[in-house]
């Protein structure tokens, strides 16, 4: 089968939070639904919820009662497996467990008719592996949603090794017909979004394990600075630590321990004690009555400029210059390599290098590096790393000129890629990587992490705002400063630079 139509039935396997989201979305597109979950009552409770849920729409207004009794109607409550039996399509959203899984697609395959999809939600299970025990492998495919499924826009598309195109096509088609962003993606360990994603929590824990910044500090720069949703830390705490904890690990012994996505021992610690997160009241954050939340470091009044000159082409912080400018600062621009210079004061965007080298190797004492940042123009905040040997002057004098551009500023010890370019530069590699493995398409991965993470920007559009031959070299000085295969730039990120794409 290679078309499916709002006359196609629709199975879905497990009523749980996620299940009970993809019969809505179905339901909502016009599709009869079946509804099916093992569990005595489950099936209806599933229902009951997604009548709930739309009730809220209702009340504000947002929905008439009778949509929401039209598509309620559409979904049918069923009682055995062996009611799947008029279904065009069968999503899975159950258990974790590969052996369960083979077992209830085995059930469905002497069930439904010979060319009836069969399509598992799983986000960590081979799809190639579900497939291996089937009598149709090329029946099965992934269709990964993302929670809550009626809200978030992404559906990756996943082909294991047996998967018949036309099937995946067909799949891709119907969720873009159903208001979703799809993208295709092979069927390896993390698909996409729990691949690229991994780097954004890895390198925030990294910063904190070195002693760069704090948590909330950490966070509070990759939201006010990055333009972020959440910092990495709260998410981790919302997600749950023994679920991100458990996706880190699994992608890190699937892909035979490569270091890039080796795990925290940070989190480990958290997972050790029973602190999970929101979910248990602690994590990196303490949830407890009371508790009292903790603020980012914000540095005291520095030194207002008197005047500013700007050398060369900032790049990406080429908005700088007008903030600048409309603030009323005096400036002079020269030749140069893109440094800002405030009194005693050298400010460079941070290369991944220290900053302490960087001004050892320029002579210059007094060099200081800022981060990268969303949107120069809107960003609150901004992160200063001073090399060792600055001068208390030279600091002061960097903190006044980006409070004088209405930033709070916040200091941070000098480590190399400091909070959001090394977090970025990670999450474009790691793109670029999946790329270059056959995995997906370059455009997948933007839309992926945008439709499935919320992230501000796709990694790779990102890293080609900033400059791929910018984002090679802050990798580079990351591996070279930390010695580490953990760093080491994917060949096709290098393949870009060398073909002069910027």
């Amino acid at each position: 089968m290679s078309h499916l139509t709002t006359e196609s039935v629709i199975g879905v396997i497990g009523a749980g939070t996620m299940g009970a989201g993809i019969a809505q979305v179905a339901a909502k597109a016009g599709h009869p639904v079946l509804l099916f979950d093992a569990m005595d009552g489950a099936g209806q409770r599933g229902l009951d919820n997604v009548a709930k849920g739309l009730s809220r729409l209702v009340s504000k207004g947002k929905m008439s009662q009778a949509d929401l009794d039209t598509l309620v109607g559409r979904i049918q409550v069923i009682n055995s497996l062996s009611d799947m039996a008029p279904a065009a399509l069968v999503v899975e959203a159950i258990v974790e467990r590969l052996d369960i899984k083979q077992q209830v697609f085995g059930e469905l395959e002497n069930i439904c008719g010979d060319t009836t999809i069969l399509a598992s939600n799983t986000s960590s299970i081979s799809l190639t592996a579900i497939g291996a025990k089937l009598q149709r492998p090329q029946n099965l495919v992934g269709m990964h949603f993302f929670n809550p499924a009626p809200i978030m826009k992404l559906v990756e598309v996943i082909s294991g090794l047996d998967t018949d195109p036309a099937i995946a096509e067909a799949i891709y088609a119907l969720s873009a017909a159903w208001g979703k962003k799809p993208v295709h993606a092979k069927s390896t360990p993390g698909f996409i979004v729990n691949r690229v994603a991994r780097p954004f929590y890895a390198e925030g824990m990294r910063v904190v394990q070195e002693g760069g910044t704090d948590v909330a500090t950490m966070d509070a720069l990759l939201k006010q600075c990055g333009g972020f949703r959440m910092g990495p830390f709260e998410l981790m705490d919302l997600i749950g630590h023994d679920v991100n904890y458990a996706v880190t690990t699994s992608v890190f012994q699937a892909y035979y321990n490569d270091p890039r996505f080796q795990p925290s021992l940070l989190q480990l610690e958290l997972v050790n004690a029973g602190h999970l997160g929101r979910k248990t009241g602690k994590g990196f954050y303490n949830y407890a009555e009371g508790a009292e939340a903790p603020q980012p470091q914000t540095a005291t009044a520095g030194t207002a400029p008197r005047s500013v000159i700007v050398e060369g082409n900032l790049g990406v912080a080429e908005p700088l210059v007008a903030l600048l400018e409309g603030a009323g600062i005096p400036l002079t621009r020269v030749e140069g390599n893109g440094r800002l210079r405030v009194d005693d004061a050298t400010l460079m965007l941070t290369n991944g290098q220290f900053s302490t080298r960087r001004a050892a190797k320029q002579g210059n004492r007094n060099l200081i590096q800022f981060d990268l940042a969303l949107d120069y123009s809107h960003a609150s905040r901004i992160a200063l790393a001073p090399a060792d040997q600055a001068e208390q002057s030279a600091i002061d004098a960097a903190v006044g000129l980006f409070q004088a551009l209405g930033k709070h500023v916040t200091l941070i010890d000098d480590i190399p890629g400091m909070a959001v370019m090394r977090t970025v530069a990670m999450l474009a590699n790691e793109g670029f990587d999946a790329t270059n493995q056959g995995v997906c398409s370059e455009d997948a991965v933007d839309i992926a992490m945008q439709g499935g993470v919320n992230y501000p920007q796709g990694p790779i559009h990102w890293a080609r705002q900033i400059g791929l031959a910018k984002v090679l070299t802050v990798l580079d000085n990351l591996a070279r400063n930390y010695g580490e295969d953990r760093y080491r730039a994917s060949p096709l990120l290098r393949r870009r630079v060398a073909g002069g794409a910027l």
